[in-house]
């Protein structure tokens, strides 16, 4: 990083960018949102903020109350839809951000492709290892921009840390990760809300499960889907660790693991749900490279409950989203530390929309971050090593 350049100077580069290239003839890119849920609604809020000249049109969403809620963050009227093939028929809208649960992630972002739509998919991209090579084929295939949403590649102390450490070499080889992100409640079932015993007469349960076989209405599987494997990748690791590994892809520019562990089990009450709440996973990677997860529901401080720790023979680097601290090996040397910056991956998301540039994460990175995740999960529920396979490639 060119150290004439202030932190702050490049949270303004990054925004002031999305701003900057010509969509059309009047440049601005008008969005649609499929699943419409907190975190559709939040993603919206993020490309409230950018610079960028952009026009909210339609979201689709199987419960209205949702679809409602998106309309004021839209800030005007849009038109809404209880199925996603309403929004990507229409000619008007030229991307979308999908925020469904995980098990609709592949099917929606495939036809988004086929659209002609551009995409931002929320992470894992994937629910099934052979999904990722139908997500890369029709992005390739329709030419079009895809970003996976593990933001952490565009936050500007990320980005920072990176070039500092990492590409300057000063970490020196690192041999071992380490990731922890423990005391997450929602990824424990939560009761529901005591008024929704019965389904919403707005809520269309169908579509909540998409192809997957019917069950009846279940209020906490609506509200806490991450902790049922129907709809989510092992939310500790498809939530939690997809967003840790895909740093450690980026940084050290690995991909293909050759081989994973992973034990954990269901510690503090089966509560009706089916994933892990207590989890431990060894993924390694050529080159001599150990990357380690631990993740639990049981230590619920939210002090120092989430940390990346890359261990290098120059020093040891702790990054996560509340900024970075780099340890030298040099005794006598001061620890280097820095502040969080603002998430800028909506706002480079759009940037690239309009330059036709890859975006910060990519089909092809997205893949191979779900499959560090995938390959854990298939050791958990077979009880041993997993070693990567060639068809897992794209």
């Amino acid at each position: 990083m060119n150290p004439t350049i202030s932190r702050r100077g490049m949270v303004a580069a990054m925004t002031a960018a999305s701003a900057g290239r010509i969509l059309g003839a009047n440049g601005r890119i008008r969005l649609g949102v499929i699943g419409a849920g907190g975190r559709g609604r939040y993603l919206m809020s993020n490309a409230n903020k950018t610079a960028s000249n952009i026009q909210w049109v339609a979201a689709a969403d199987a419960y209205d109350v949702q679809r409602d809620q998106a309309e004021k963050v839209a800030g005007v009227q849009i038109d809404k839809y209880v199925d996603y093939r309403n929004v990507l028929d229409r000619n008007d809208i030229d991307a979308v951000i999908i925020a469904t649960w995980d098990h609709a992630h592949c099917e929606i972002a495939v036809a988004a492709c086929q659209a002609g739509k551009d995409v931002y998919v929320e992470k894992p991209l994937t629910l099934h290892p052979m999904e990722g090579h139908q997500i890369v084929k029709a992005v390739r295939q329709h030419k079009r921009i895809l970003q996976t949403g593990t933001q952490q590649r565009s936050y500007p102390h990320f980005v920072e840390a990176k070039e500092r450490f990492i590409d300057s070499g000063k970490i020196g080889r690192v041999t071992m990760v380490r990731t922890i992100w423990n005391g997450n409640g929602a990824y424990r079932n939560q009761p529901p809300p005591p008024n929704m015993a019965q389904q919403p007469s707005g809520m269309d349960w169908n579509v909540c499960q998409a192809r997957l076989p019917k069950v009846p209405w279940d209020a906490k599987r609506y509200f806490n889907h991450y902790v049922y494997w129907d709809y989510s990748t092992n939310a500790q690791m498809g939530g939690l660790f997809v967003h840790m590994v895909d740093v450690v892809h980026w940084y050290l520019k690995v991909a293909k693991p050759l081989a994973a562990m992973c034990m954990g089990g269901i510690y503090l009450g089966l509560e009706g749900r089916d994933t892990a709440d207590n989890i431990n996973s060894i993924v390694e990677y050529p080159g001599g490279l150990l990357v380690t997860f631990e993740a639990n529901v049981t230590d619920m401080l939210a002090k120092e409950n989430a940390d990346i720790v890359f261990m290098g023979t120059g020093g040891r680097l702790h990054i996560f989203r509340y900024g970075y601290r780099f340890l030298p090996v040099d005794k006598a040397a001061a620890p280097v530390t820095a502040e969080a910056t603002p998430e800028l991956h909506v706002a480079n998301w759009l940037d690239c929309v309009r330059s036709r540039k890859p975006a910060a994460c990519d089909e092809e990175a997205g893949h191979y971050s779900a499959m560090a995740c995938h390959i854990c999960n298939i050791s958990y529920k077979e009880k041993r090593r997993v070693e990567w396979r060639k068809e897992w490639d794209v």
